[in-house]
């Protein structure tokens, strides 16, 4: 991790010139720079920023935020509305497009997001992340009330936990830090330190957020036979797993990743997520080896750059 000094981005028609406000160092960033992907370039796709030029006027001053799968708009998998599956997409910060850890960035027109007025800038950088937990409910359907086990109390675990719990269903959350389990019991998600002894086939729906290779093997563990385990971790390396239980169970395994960012907005409009509690801390940009060094400290949750 290093800092330079480049030229400030020339956008390209369809484009906005973006200034940075706040970006958010997650964990996908920290395995990046352990070498997930084969990333070599500029991180960062959790970001607010204020649009300085545009092609499209109404954007021009705005806050706003961004997806970060930029599609080609005319394949089979865009017409369905599914961009980010797009075979010749790049991903901001992650695939062949400069991410938002900048004082400038660009994305296309149709990448961004108003932000609304009475989010305020340090929660709308959750954005992204709140999308992939809502990404969940588009995937699979959890009747109201249902019992749901999330592992993993790290940032996106418990941004899981509050997603599901504000849209009815009963979450016990599963982790090793008392002081982050509070978060998700403050919305009224019951919380369980993860061990040895965790529940075995209890569950219907098990989501692995713990970002290790050993969460899927505990995950399909918790799921009662026909069950669905809801994959999140993102793990540079290979993940071994004893596939026999997940066929004698029936188990259903479900890869979710990013997620549409309006109903991510209407939540965070909402005031249901507990967000102030998840900022650790923040650095300028150009302590941007301090941030990380931060972020990757046990215990850390959202740890933010500013310019």
């Amino acid at each position: 991790m290093s800092v330079r000094r480049v030229p400030k981005p020339r956008r390209r028609d369809g484009f906005s010139l973006i200034r940075l406000l706040a970006g958010g160092i997650c964990n996908t960033d920290l395995e990046l720079q352990r070498g997930y992907y084969g990333f070599e370039g500029r991180p960062g796709h959790e970001f607010v920023g204020e649009v300085v030029e545009s092609d499209t006027r109404s954007l021009v001053g705005r806050r706003v935020v961004g997806e970060i799968n930029l599609a080609c708009r005319r394949c089979a998998w865009c017409r369905r509305g599914l961009g980010r599956h797009c075979p010749a997409r790049t991903v901001l910060g992650i695939v062949r497009h400069p991410g938002a850890f900048a004082e400038y960035l660009t994305l296309p027109d149709g990448n961004l997001r108003i932000v609304p007025a009475r989010v305020s800038t340090e929660h709308a950088v959750f954005t992204e992340p709140v999308a992939a937990a809502c990404e969940i409910l588009d995937q699979v359907r959890i009747p109201r009330g249902t019992d749901v086990a999330v592992l993993g109390d790290g940032k996106l675990g418990l941004l899981i936990a509050q997603v599901l719990q504000a849209r009815g269903a009963q979450v016990c959350l599963f982790g090793h830090h008392p002081e982050k389990l509070k978060i998700a019991a403050s919305i009224g998600a019951s919380t369980a330190m993860a061990g040895s002894n965790l529940p075995q086939a209890e569950f219907d729906f098990v989501v692995d957020a713990t970002g290790s290779p050993g969460g899927l093997r505990a995950a399909t563990g918790m799921a009662r036979p026909r069950g669905t385990v809801i994959m999140k971790s993102t793990v540079h390396g290979t993940v071994g797993i004893d596939m026999a239980p997940v066929i004698v169970n029936e188990l259903t395994l479900v890869g979710s990743r990013c997620g549409r960012f309006e109903p991510a907005l209407r939540l965070l409009r909402s005031g249901k997520l507990h967000l102030d509690a998840m900022l650790s801390d923040e650095f300028a940009l150009a302590d941007a080896p301090k941030a990380f060094a931060r972020a990757a400290e046990k215990g850390a949750l959202k740890v933010l750059l500013r310019p």
